[in-house]
């Protein structure tokens, strides 16, 4: 049992302990608290606790991912940090459209509001702090690239063609459906498997003055040694503990969905807010992450987690949300409106001619946030 206890540090014990009995008070307070109608002290009171609990146990769970990508390497540690935030999103998504409210657009929504938070403000972050602290940061361009690509494949099918379908309204048609759910997916988990396999070389860090040759995986500012053997219980021990900081986030997701339902309808706000404060939720933990790396001049890093999380959520969110759609006969609207159009393609465009090179500045990362304040603007007056 010793080695056992030396795997969990006591902070992780004590977000467990405080995230679990959250979860335990709101299932047997939440549904008195919580029920029709809402007084508004109690909500703002519960939105806060759910909110600071959900916020705690992503951290835990980068913090546990954190540790995996020091024993696995790139770019499979970012690819775990990753597919679970994006799982978190999925789920915290999946219980806003289950819940009793009509909610069609929350997918859409999200997934917008992720790109402009992470693709914009993040990476417009990470690439200004690190641009003033050591001038012209290096990246791998194929790797970027190539999530660009992706990018632009995936939103292009999921929030853009809906928009031209014979439907009228922004959504598929359930057969078409059913098959863009399906090809997503594949779409995705092929990209991954290339990604880990024959290219993953491609989503390194390219050494100092070598932009073409790939150096071992790096993690949060230092290198990883790959000589060292694999600590296997370690590893066992820390996803289980991620996974158990995972739960009490499922577990207080409907509450949650509530709460922004309630708030949204009190206050009279854009419905794509629901969409926005799910995302901050969601990626603020692997933001504060990415922009460690950016300032510890790990550029690659940055891209893989903001350009990576992105493409994780279209491949992950669009067939979650089209299923729930099918499964339970909610109308999902997908298609983006002419504005958010615009700004999904100057965000592609944007991106791809910021890693079209080898080196980026400040510079790149300032257009980036230019255009995160337009989308801010037009959020609250269109």
């Amino acid at each position: 049992m010793s080695s056992i206890r030396e795997h969990i540090p006591n902070s992780t014990i004590l977000k467990l302990l405080i995230a679990w009995a959250v979860v335990v008070v709101f299932l047997i307070g939440g549904p008195t608290w919580l029920h029709d109608p809402i007084d508004p002290i109690v909500a703002i009171v519960c939105f806060v606790v759910i909110f600071a609990i959900i916020l705690m146990a992503a951290f835990g769970v980068v913090h546990e991912a954190d540790y995996l990508a020091h024993q696995l390497g790139e770019p499979y540690g970012t690819l775990i940090l990753t597919l679970a935030i994006v799982a978190i999103e999925v789920i915290l998504i999946a219980a806003v459209l289950l819940g009793p409210g009509e909610n069609p657009t929350i997918g859409r929504d999200s997934i917008f509001a992720v790109m402009m938070i992470i693709l914009n403000l993040v990476m417009g972050i990470c690439l200004v702090v690190g641009g003033r602290r050591f001038g012209e940061q290096e990246y791998n361009s194929q790797g970027a690239l190539a999530y660009v690509a992706m990018t632009l494949l995936l939103a292009g099918i999921g929030l853009i063609l809906p928009n031209t379908l014979s439907t009228g309204d922004g959504t598929f048609w359930p057969v078409q459906a059913v098959a863009f759910a399906i090809l997503t997916i594949v779409l995705y988990a092929v990209f991954l498997l290339m990604q880990t396999r024959g290219y993953k070389r491609f989503f390194v860090q390219p050494e100092a003055g070598h932009l073409a040759v790939p150096v071992e995986p790096m993690v949060t500012g230092t290198p990883v040694e790959r000589k060292e053997p694999l600590d296997k219980r370690g590893i066992v021990i820390r996803s289980i503990l991620l996974v158990a900081l995972m739960l009490p986030i499922v577990l207080l997701a409907h509450d949650l969905a509530l709460i922004i339902d309630f708030g949204i309808a009190a206050v009279g706000a854009p419905v794509a807010l629901g969409g926005v404060l799910i995302a901050i939720i969601v990626f603020t933990p692997e933001s504060i992450t990415a922009i460690k790396a950016a300032m510890a001049d790990q550029l690659q890093r940055s891209i893989n987690l903001c350009l990576g999380a992105f493409v994780s959520t279209v491949g992950l969110t669009v067939p979650a949300v089209l299923t729930v759609g099918l499964v339970t006969g909610k109308t999902v609207v997908m298609g983006v409106s002419p504005t958010e159009t615009v700004l999904l393609l100057l965000t592609v465009g944007l991106t791809a001619l910021t890693f079209m090179g080898q080196r980026a500045s400040a510079l790149q990362g300032t257009l980036h946030l230019a255009l995160f304040a337009v989308f801010s603007v037009l959020l609250f007056v269109t």
